[in-house]
């Protein structure tokens, strides 16, 4: 990512950075600079059914479809300038959307680094030389089970083959380009039914030629009374087990967010909403059709919800299942 960094990138990093400090010191909603990071959503449309998913349980109540390429042009042009990262997904797997490489192409030519998550379905020959033409700097590829038994039991009507397969391409195109991008992550969402086979996914991406290995923990929505996606080892949950059998989170809830000074979400209609928690984009910050995107980050909306949680953080419904400081990249 320093390879993408200018002076002015730097100087707002520093703002950033600065005003968060103080505002956690204060308890007042001081900030100052442009976001770093951004994510966009290119689609809310999934081919899989992961059961902790909105895009897979098809449960949305809001609004589903495709990010534009114009409206994405004209979004991402009043803050490149300012932007260290780019994170192409929220909701849906992004290589659905048709114009996604093209999205990817326009954000890097921008001096932006680059970032999606894929489940893996759409890495055909054709997809994998796009994405090595596109400049992808990091591409995130879920691997949540090393055989097909394991991996679809949270995979849901997901073929494990064939996202091989298509690591594989990748990586041989890579090869054949003589390139080092996209940066690839085998990523392993550790679940009950899978965390026995944690020591094997380290082999399989090394056979893969994958650059590297991250255990993710999952958030489950009911697991106050025990979940059979919770992982049985506390160290890959975000869960706690009580004395009375009952689980809490791990983390105490405390009253800042990083967040909520570096970064927010875009959906695919334009709705600005607080992070990735917000999967129904109810905390609606601003809407971008309607106004700049400066105009949105430092408005009242933003000035309010900041405020409300360095006051209590804990009463913000999309903070309840959250557990910034614990949604951890895990090392074996």
């Amino acid at each position: 990512m320093f390879g993408h960094l200018s002076l002015k990138k730097l100087a707002n990093l520093f703002l950033v950075y600065s005003s968060y400090f103080l505002a956690r010191v204060s308890g007042r909603p001081f900030h100052w600079g442009m976001p770093i990071s951004l994510s966009f959503e290119p689609t809310t449309a999934c081919n899989l059914r992961c059961p902790e998913c909105p895009s897979g349980l098809r449960s949305f109540s809001r609004p589903t479809g495709n990010l534009k390429f114009d409206f994405f042009r004209t979004s991402i042009d009043q803050v490149s300038p300012y932007l260290c990262n780019l994170l192409f997904y929220f909701q849906g797997e992004p290589y659905i959307n048709p114009e996604f490489l093209e999205m990817v192409s326009y954000a890097e030519n921008k001096g932006i680094y680059t970032t999606t998550s894929t489940n893996g379905h759409f890495l055909t020959p054709e997809n994998a030389q796009k994405t090595i033409e596109s400049g992808l700097s990091r591409l995130i590829i879920s691997i949540d089970g090393t055989t097909q038994d394991t991996y679809q039991q949270y995979r849901k009507e997901g073929s494990l083959d064939k996202v091989l397969a298509g690591t594989r391409q990748l990586v041989q195109a890579r090869q054949q380009a003589g390139v080092q991008h996209p940066h690839i992550i085998i990523q392993y969402l550790v679940v009950g039914p899978n965390e026995h086979q944690i020591p094997e996914i380290y082999r399989l991406a090394k056979e893969l030629g994958a650059d590297e290995v991250r255990l993710k923990t999952a958030q489950v929505y009911e697991y106050e009374n025990g979940n059979p996606l919770i992982p049985k080892n506390e160290k890959y949950s975000r869960y706690k087990i009580l004395p009375s059998g009952r689980y809490r989170l791990k983390n105490k809830m405390l009253n800042h967010c990083w967040k909520m000074w570096h970064a927010c979400v875009i959906t695919w209609n334009g709705m600005v909403v607080p992070c990735c928690f917000d999967k129904d984009a109810t905390e609606r910050m601003g809407d971008l059709k309607l106004e700049g995107f400066k105009s949105i980050w430092k408005g009242e909306s933003y000035k309010y919800f900041r405020t409300k949680l360095l006051k209590g953080r804990k009463e913000i419904e999309i903070c309840k299942n959250c557990t910034e400081g614990t949604q951890v990249w895990l090392e074996a």
